[in-house]
């Protein structure tokens, strides 16, 4: 019997997990299960101990268009194996208060063999003293997804922030490392694998949706942006969702 994710976790780095407040972590194995979270995590999900998470998937412990949207990020990282660095999620924090946070995820293999991945997400607001700088990131992703097909002019986001063009683009560059132009076509992309992953659209109309102008474009951005092209990513993630939480 080959070895665990469990096996592979560095106790050390568990125990200095557990010690972060502002920042929640978390391992899952290839069947959507969770080996290991911190205490932040579990305040999260509403249970008393990491006894509880242990073994549980997402849909077992979130509502469900959470734990769709869990699954749809873990079957593209796991699928392709890119990771998943500082995405902006809004996210319950305990008390059921919701709050922005950056995820990152990275798959753990060994000897080649992919055996799950370890996941952090960081809360904005702990990190950040600034309030304001927050609070108009937040305007300037509620204003990108809402735009799903639709240009969205970088005048428009900065409008949307209360701030001018140079001032968001520190701000966006500080936070995503990316430029506002980037973060909207990687919100695009996401949008696109997320479609690809839970739904049967075909990729034409995935791409639509995704706000791409025809298939062809969403081709060789996709490509571009994740070494594949959306039928790859596709098949590769056809065998994920149901075991996935």
């Amino acid at each position: 019997m080959g070895v665990t994710l469990r096996e592979v976790l560095d106790p050390a780095t568990l125990a200095l997990m557990d010690q972060l407040t502002g920042t929640m972590f978390c391992a899952k194995d290839t069947e959507g299960r969770y080996v290991a979270a911190n205490q932040a995590f579990v305040a999260r999900t509403g249970r008393s101990s990491v006894r509880d998470v242990v073994g549980r998937r997402a849909e077992d412990l979130f509502v469900p268009h959470l734990a769709v949207h869990y699954q749809a990020q873990d079957a593209e990282v796991l699928a392709t194996g890119r990771p998943l660095h500082r995405t902006l999620e809004l996210i319950l924090r305990p008390g059921g208060v919701a709050g922005w946070y950056l995820t990152s995820k990275e798959v753990v293999r060994r000897d080649g063999v992919v055996l799950g991945l370890v996941s952090v997400s960081e809360d904005l607001r702990r990190r950040d003293a600034d309030d304001a700088v927050v609070a108009s990131l937040e305007r300037v992703a509620t204003l990108v997804a809402g735009r799903p097909a639709e240009p969205v002019p970088v005048a428009d986001m900065a409008a949307a922030a209360g701030c001018s063009v140079s001032t968001l683009e520190r701000r966006m560059r500080a936070v995503y490392g990316l430029s506002p132009q980037q973060y909207v076509l990687r919100s695009r992309v996401d949008r696109a694998a997320t479609l690809l992953a839970t739904s049967d659209l075909p990729i034409a109309e995935v791409a639509h949706e995704a706000g791409f102008y025809d298939q062809a474009l969403l081709t060789r951005t996709f490509g571009r942006l994740t070494g594949e092209t959306p039928a790859q990513f596709r098949r590769r993630t056809a065998a994920w969702p149901q075991d996935l939480g």
